[in-house]
This record gives structure tokens, C-alpha cells and sequence, in this order.
């Protein structure tokens, strides 16, 4: 099992930078909107969607994505850091400060069939748009929001092995600890001093560790609420398309709270420039 688990890791990792680097533009987007199209029939796994709603929720997730990433990939063109999706990261941000945090802590299940179609538009839509967005940006800096999530998520689970003791959410993921959240933000200071040091941008270190320490926390809310939703669907994974992963968003639960939300800080500096 472990040694599926390294071997995929390395080959999606290898894939994603390839893509990352070298994709034209339109390719990136057909990539991005298969990952989105692929974690919406996961989602409507765990909403637990017949057979019928599934396949509607999965069509009208090709076209709405679809048609939002082609206006996306026509916007940036002119100006990478447009605005034209501010509305999209602000409502993430509202999902995923005010409304997962109640439903983590009342561990309510989302009955209503139309609010979990919303919800699961609200986890996978804005990612996707923040995922073409920072690439347009600089893809550099993309990788870097994506590693620091990559190193909380290692640090804290080394961390919770070795120190572990006081449960942080043991009703949903009873193997976090509090000891793995300490040992992440610890670990995502050191990597930030250590971007802003070699970027040669030490003096945004005063933005750059505070945004990246966010993200870390909501890196694990993202985790605590895919695990919610597993728990309320009796699933051990959203899916098996990773062999010794799950699905896709077992893989991206913490990317869906935190990429965008990284957006937004970017967006308002250069709409002030």
C-alpha cells in the first residue's frame, strides 16, 4: 500500500509540474475543467446523488465550468490579475470561514439536494478558476502556494505521529492532532523565511508569513470538511482513480480552501499599484 502511494504521488507530481510548466494555455484549461468535471461525480458520491442527479450535476458542471474557465482564459489575456472572478474567491472565502467552521463544529449534514449542488460548485469552481489564474499570473508563485500546502499537510502528519496526543477533531478525523497543527505552522514559517531569502523579497516577509500560515489553517479545515462529508456518506475515500490516494479530491481537499483565498491578497496589492 505505502509503496502505491509513493509511486503514484511521484508520477501525478512529475505530471502536474510538466503540465504546470509547458502546457499551452487551452490545454491547461481542458486539464483544469477535467479535474473539476471528474471531482463533481466524487461530490455527488458524497452527497450520495442518484444515479439520475448525478449525471445532471455532471453535465451542468461541464457547461458552467466550461463556459466560466473559456471567459476566465479571455480576461487574463488582457490582465492576469483581473477581477472579472473576485466575486467567485469572495464567496470561497465566505464558504469556507463562516460556513464550514459551523458545520465542522454542529458536524450537521447538508440535506437539502440544491444546497449540497451549491456546496460542491463552491468547493470545486473557485479552485479551478484560482488554479488557471495564479498560472497566468506566474506559475512559479502557483507552485509555491501549492508546496506550502504540500509541506503542512507532511509536517503535520509526521508531527502528529511523533508528538500526537490531543485529538483536534476526533468525531471526524480522529488521526489529526493538535501537536500536527503546531508542527505545520512551524513548518510553513521556516518555508517562508526560506522563499522570502531566496525570492530576495525578504522585506514581504511581513505578508508573506501571515498569508502562507492562513493557508495552512485553512489547508486543514479543507481536510477536516472532506472527511465530514466521507463520514456523513460512509465513505472511505471520494473515490479509487489514485491507486492508494482515493480520488481526486481526497487529493485537493486542502487546495479547494486555499488557493482561493491566496487570490484575493494578490488581487487587491495590484489593484492599489
Amino acid at each position: 500500500m505505502l509503496r502505491a502511494r509513493i509511486f503514484t504521488a511521484v508520477i501525478v507530481l512529475c505530471l502536474f509540474l510538466a503540465a504546470l510548466l509547458y502546457l499551452p494555455a487551452i490545454f491547461w484549461t481542458i486539464l483544469l475543467l477535467a479535474l473539476t468535471v471528474t471531482g463533481s461525480w466524487e461530490w455527488s458520491r458524497l452527497a450520495k446523488f442518484s444515479v439520475t442527479h448525478s449525471i445532471v450535476y455532471l453535465l451542468l458542471t461541464t457547461m458552467l465550468a466550461g463556459e466560466l474557465l473559456f471567459v476566465l482564459s479571455q480576461a487574463v489575456v488582457t490582465n492576469p490579475y483581473t477581477t472579472s472572478f473576485l466575486s467567485f474567491y469572495v464567496a470561497s472565502l465566505i464558504f469556507w470561514t463562516l460556513i464550514v467552521p459551523y458545520l465542522l463544529k454542529s458536524r450537521y449534514p447538508i440535506r437539502n439536494p440544491l444546497l449540497l449542488a451549491l456546496a460542491g460548485w463552491l468547493v470545486l469552481l473557485p479552485t479551478s478558476f484560482a488554479l488557471y489564474q495564479l498560472r497566468a499570473i506566474d506559475p512559479l508563485l502557483l507552485l509555491g502556494f501549492m508546496a506550502a500546502i504540500w509541506i503542512s499537510d507532511t509536517s503535520a502528519y509526521f508531527a502528529g505521529r511523533a508528538f500526537g496526543k490531543r485529538k483536534l477533531a476526533p468525531n471526524i478525523s480522529p488521526g489529526k492532532t493538535w501537536e500536527g497543527v503546531a508542527g505545520a505552522l512551524v513548518a510553513v514559517s521556516i518555508y517562508a523565511l526560506v522563499w522570502a531569502y531566496l525570492a530576495g523579497e525578504t522585506a514581504h516577509i511581513k505578508f508573506l508569513m501571515p498569508l502562507l500560515l492562513i493557508l495552512a489553517i485553512m489547508g486543514i479545515i479543507g481536510d477536516l470538511f472532506e472527511s465530514l462529508m466521507k463520514r456523513h456518506a460512509g465513505l472511505k475515500d471520494s473515490g479509487n482513480i489514485l491507486p492508494g490516494h482515493g480520488g481526486i479530491l481526497d487529493r485537493i481537499d486542502a487546495l479547494t480552501s486555499t488557493l482561493p483565498i491566496a487570490v484575493l491578497p494578490l488581487l487587491f496589492l495590484q489593484s492599489e499599484l
